[in-house]
This record gives C-alpha cells, structure tokens and sequence, in this order.
C-alpha cells in the first residue's frame, strides 16, 4: 500500500527526533550547546570567557522582503542564545530563467538590512539552480557571546514567567498583507490596514530586547518562528522538559492582524512570529519593567509549571485546550490554499 508523502512545515517531532537528531556526527568537547529539539542556535567554546554561536534558518514561504526576512531570522536566534550577532552568510538560490536585476533586489535587501543591525555578510554561495520554481534563501548566522551568558529555550524552570514581547504573528500578518494584498482586499480588508501591516516588516528584530532581557535575568528565551508564539511555547515547554499555561487573552494581537486572520480563517497564534520574542523569567515584574523603560511593548502570557500540570491553552470562557506540537504554521495552509495546490 502506497504511503502518504510529508506536507510542508517542519517535521513532526516524532519525526525530528528519530529521522535527525539521533545521527548529529562525533560529539565533539569544544560544543557547549548541541543540536537538540527547540534549541534554535549552536554555541561552540573559544576560549575559557567566550563562545561562538551558530545558526541557520531558510526563508521558503515569503516573496516580498525575503532579504530583509532572512537577516532578522538568523540574528533573532542568535540573540535568543544571549549572542550579539556578528555576520551572515546566504545561500541564494534562482530558478532558471531570473532575471539579473531580481538578484540585485535581493542582496541589495540583504546588504541594507545588515547595515541597519551591525552585521557583517561573510559570504555565501549564489546560484541559479534546476529544480525549483521561486527564490530560495539559506541565511546563517555567526554571534559571539560570553560562556556564562549563553541562553537556550530548554533553561526553563518550573515557576517562570512567561513574557512575550511586542505582539503575536508579526511576521505572518507583514507576509500576507505583502503576498496577498488583491485577495484581502476582495475580503474587505481596506488598504489602511494592509499599509499598517506591510510596515511590520520594519519590527521584526528582537535583538536589542533580547540583549536587555539577558541583563534583567531572563532564564530562557525563544525567537517564535515557524508555529507562531503557541509553536514557541510549546517547543520551549519541550526542551526545558516543563508544562505550561497560557491564557490566551493575555496574548497581544494587534487590530491589522485580527482583520487579516479573521478575513482569511487563519489561527493568529500559530501563525509565523518573527517581531516577538518569548521570554521565561522568574522576576515577571522586573523583566516588564525592564522592558518598558526602553520603549518595548511587552506582556505577560502565562507560566511554566512542572510536566505533570500539562501544556494548557485558557481560553476566555474558561474553557482548558491541551497543546500538542505545532509543526505546521498557518502560512504554508493558506498560501496552499491559495495557490490551489
């Protein structure tokens, strides 16, 4: 009997872990922080104070602003780890057929974008390949951090706080508003809305929250990609071997992102979330304080709890969900969707 092929989106963890992360190589003594499941970078000794930490990370569901998207990705892990980023490195890959000046466009977004955040790109490989049908971008990621300030999404202890900065699906709702401008105005979505969402593109670095959340005692920290913020607090829950319990009114959602996920039946919070970053701490109120000061939108979504209390959604009518792993974002639905396939 035939089997069924795999849909878009990470891999299911079940699959993650039996298909990759048993089969990482030699271990090798210099690695302070290895491949592991929700861990999004990789930290490397240098010396006795100091650590090199890496990352990489595909832009495979945006057109518009890829550059600029796959700069923030790589640096948004790398600052999640308590790393200041350094330079990227992209792998960009054409179909055939492009047209030379569409190459410009995208490293000119990529030159720009690292400019505005310190970083330096260190090389990479450009290409135009068989095989595929649109751009493909590879960004990795290289930051420096000191060994006792290094952070991973599985530093979570029972107790902590959980803080989300800024608002949900930041991402997604800039990648639609871009992407799917025509349809949402069909849908009644007006102009002003999708001008306010498309200027998201414009927040999604959270490397300066994340440097400042590392000095306010932050325990752990997670750059809410793919999933969206519940994906987040799942995979943080998971490597840190916790519970969890969230409440979904605490969950800032800004208007133009309701109006578009509301038009196209689209869950905002599984929805991609770079502009965000999920914080575990154990001084909420100092952390929010914190944040505040420095002009950082910021609130507090719920708490991490030992493993037995379970990984519960609260919804408004009291009503509990149990979690389970989001291994498909909403942008690879409706964009599926969309294209009909």
């Amino acid at each position: 009997m035939a089997t069924r092929g795999l849909g878009t989106g990470k891999l299911p963890p079940e699959l993650l872990r039996s298909l990759v992360l048993g089969r990482l190589g030699a271990p090798r003594p210099e690695t302070l922080v290895p491949a592991a499941f929700g861990v999004d970078a990789a930290a490397i000794a240098v010396d006795t104070d100091w650590a090199c930490v890496l990352t990489c990370d595909p832009i495979t569901t945006a057109t518009s602003g890829a550059g600029r998207l796959a700069v923030h990705v790589v640096c948004n892990d790398l600052a999640a780890m308590g790393a200041e980023p350094l330079g990227v490195l992209a792998t960009l890959l054409f179909p055939s057929g492009v047209d030379a000046a569409a190459i410009g466009e995208l490293m000119a977004d990529i030159d720009a974008t690292a400019r505005r955040l310190n970083v330096e790109v260190l090389g990479g490989h450009t290409e135009v390949a068989p095989g595929i049908s649109a751009p493909l971008i590879v960004m990795s990621g290289v930051g420096k951090a000191r060994r006792d300030r290094v952070l991973t999404a599985g530093g979570g202890r029972p107790g902590d706080v959980l803080v989300l900065t800024r608002a949900a699906a930041l991402e997604g709702t800039h990648v639609l508003a871009g992407d799917l401008g025509a349809r949402l105005n069909s849908l009644g979505v007006p102009d002003s809305v999708l001008d306010e969402a498309r200027a998201y593109g414009e927040e999604l670095s959270v490397v300066a929250e994340a440097r400042l959340a590392v000095e306010l005692g932050a325990t752990a920290m997670h750059d809410p990609t793919e999933g969206g913020v519940l994906g987040a607090v799942w995979e943080m829950a998971e490597a840190s071997e916790l519970g969890f319990s969230v409440s979904v009114e605490s969950i800032p959602v800004r208007g133009p992102t309701r109006a578009i996920c509301q038009a196209l039946g689209v869950d905002p919070l599984r929805l991609i979330a770079s502009g965000a970053l999920l914080i575990a701490c154990p001084d909420a109120e100092a952390l929010l304080r914190g944040l505040r000061q420095a002009g950082v939108e910021a609130a507090r979504i719920g708490t991490l709890t030992d493993a037995e209390g379970g990984r519960k959604l609260i919804h408004p009518d009291g009503r509990e969900e149990s979690i389970d792993s989001v291994s498909r974002d909403e942008l690879y639905r409706i964009l599926e969707e969309t294209s009909g396939r």
